[in-house]
């Protein structure tokens, strides 16, 4: 406890978040509370700092549900799942705190969890959404039987507004109905359950610490250029398998996205050229969607297709791409700012590459693809034959609808570094 009025008294709410993070648990609610109004009050929160002292004081279901949604809106629902979980053993049957509890969940990516609250309360409610919020964390959690069960189900939602959650899920159960006749879905398979939720192939799986909490996900890494070229060369696999043929590439309007595409268009052949939402079979290439503009890339034209290079799943874009080359929690691009050990041991800075595009573009190209692959050894094998028979296999599900967001990692997990 006193670590923690340290980083209040210091005024680090940073660092009082990251230690509530990993200790709150094992605290005493009003503490954890009076520490937050504290916060707020340094923060000018003035709807966090109000129920925080509210539930310092008293913890009735009121108070506990509006510090709760304080800090779901706040984004920092770790801290609400205590306070909900507590209102709604006193309020079993209210609605309102089950719904807040399920979505402190999810935003903490507890699905397993959402399912167990959720199963035993859903005859009681209203379809929409609680059965289908039981289907959807049934599927996030890697149960795609019970979320096939839940689905079929569910009644045409009365409300339109649901429509599209409707729809969106109904996509997903497709594409798992697909994938399991191909690739395992268990908590290890990243590319069958990517392809799952998001509808997006993901190229290269990190060769480092997949037994040791990554699997398949990068946490910090300094991209170089024959891992563009290597994504580049296997977006052109994936592209051949499922029968797609680009007729240009689009290039977004970022420096990386224009390096990595001219690199692409080079590659294949293609004319190269700004970006324009509307023209048909354009390969529209990204190296990062949160540095890039994503507005128009929600909806896809006519045999478009989205390709990111690198992809951060911590902090997911606000569009899903078609084909990710990699999943990162911090990439640092070739010709960005880098970090290295220089001859005498020592950490330097090394200052971005401000050469013009297309000579790094060309220099992608010249890259050789397998430099640097090998890794530590406990990857699985991944050979383009086993990624091309992936395509090929589930390419008639690629392609559907719009490119929605994926806020959570999914049933596969990897560690998250603050």
């Amino acid at each position: 406890m006193s670590d923690a009025r340290a980083f209040l008294a210091s005024g680090d709410i940073a660092g009082l978040i990251r230690h509530l993070r990993f200790n709150a648990d094992g605290m005493e609610l009003g503490e954890v509370a009076r520490l937050m109004a504290g916060a707020a009050a340094m923060s000018g929160f003035d709807d966090m700092q109000e129920a925080a002292t509210a539930v310092a004081v008293q913890q009735e279901p009121q108070q506990l549900y509006d510090f709760g949604y304080a800090c779901i809106e706040r984004g920092i629902a770790f801290l609400a799942i205590p306070a909900l979980t507590r209102a709604l053993e006193m309020l079993p049957d209210e609605p309102l705190l089950l719904l807040e509890l399920v979505s402190a969940l999810e935003r903490e990516n507890r699905h397993a969890d959402a399912v167990a609250v959720l199963e035993p309360r859903v005859d009681a409610l209203e379809p929409w959404p609680a059965r289908y919020l039981l289907a959807h964390n049934a599927l996030f959690a890697g149960d795609l039987a019970r979320a096939e069960h839940e689905a079929g189900r569910l009644p045409v939602p009365d409300d339109q507004v649901w429509l599209p959650a409707r729809d969106r899920l109904a996509r997903m159960i497709t594409r798992g109905q697909v994938v399991r006749g191909v690739s395992p879905l268990d908590a290890t398979d990243l590319r069958g359950w990517h392809f799952v939720l998001g509808g997006s192939f993901v190229l290269t799986l990190s060769p480092y610490g997949f037994d040791a909490g990554m699997t398949g996900r990068f946490a910090y890494t300094a991209d170089g250029f024959p891992a563009c070229r290597r994504s580049l060369d296997r977006l052109r696999l994936v592209l051949d398998a499922a029968g797609r043929r680009p007729t240009s590439v689009g290039l977004l309007p970022d420096r990386s996205s224009r390096v990595l595409g001219l690199a692409a268009a080079r590659l294949l052949g293609l004319p190269a050229e700004p970006f324009a939402p509307g023209r048909p079979d354009v390969l529209a290439v990204a190296y990062d969607l949160n540095e890039t503009d994503v507005e128009t890339l929600h909806e896809r034209a006519e045999g478009q297709v989205l390709f990111e290079h690198a992809t951060c799943w911590t902090e997911p874009p606000a569009v899903s791409a078609d084909v990710t080359g990699f999943l990162h929690q911090v990439a640092k691009s070739p010709w960005g700012e880098q970090l290295r050990v220089s001859d005498d041991g020592q950490p330097e800075t090394v200052p971005p590459d401000e050469r013009p595009e297309e000579e790094l573009a060309a220099e992608i190209i010249a890259a050789d693809p397998h430099e640097d692959e090998e890794g530590d050894g406990a990857t699985p094998p991944d050979p383009d034959e086993r990624l091309v028979a992936f395509a090929r296999a589930v390419g008639g599900r690629w392609l559907t609808g719009p490119r929605d967001m994926v806020h959570s990692p999914g049933p596969v997990p990897s560690s998250r570094f603050a």
